[in-house]
């Protein structure tokens, strides 16, 4: 079960045509793995067409930053998105984080190498591939990144 504000967020991306690549939990989950998360990750082509539809999908949603304080300005367009790398942001919709380098794969390219393709609320999106999401949570090494590893290899090993 995909997290209730997902589609909306899924919808703003494709609706754009934003290049990208899902990762993180709702990846594991679309991969099989049952696991509760609370934001919608992606990897993200950082070229200058790609960083407009990002910046114009992501407007209407109202995009903040993850725990700045409220009244510290921030505005989502191209630019920005050029000066930064990776953005943890609140949304109306929910919250996404926007990664132009994942820890362990590296860009957009990188990812996009080894992504399947999975369909989700009528769109075809690119999904990190379990060996992707398996170099990633290594690399990562948190707590929840090493059970993670878990499923990601008992998932390989039902596969075949």
């Amino acid at each position: 079960m995909q997290p209730p504000f997902l589609q909306k967020l899924v919808d703003a991306l494709v609706h754009e045509r934003v290049r990208f690549v899902v990762i993180g939990g709702v990846a594991l989950n679309l991969q099989g793995h049952a696991r509760t998360t609370e934001d919608f990750d992606v990897c993200y082509a950082r070229d200058r067409e790609n960083l407009e539809n990002l910046a114009a999908a992501l407007a209407p949603l109202h995009p903040r930053l993850r725990g700045a304080p409220p009244e510290l300005p921030f505005v989502v367009d191209a630019r920005t998105l050029k000066s930064g790398l990776n953005f943890t942001l609140t949304t109306d919709a929910g919250a996404i984080d926007l990664l132009g380098e994942v820890t362990g794969l590296g860009g957009y390219a990188e990812a996009d190498a080894v992504a399947d393709e999975f369909e989700l609320f009528g769109h075809k999106l690119l999904v990190l591939s379990l060996d992707g999401l398996e170099r990633t949570k290594k690399a990562a090494g948190r707590p929840k990144d090493l059970v993670d590893l878990g499923s990601i290899a008992e998932l390989k090993k039902r596969r075949g």
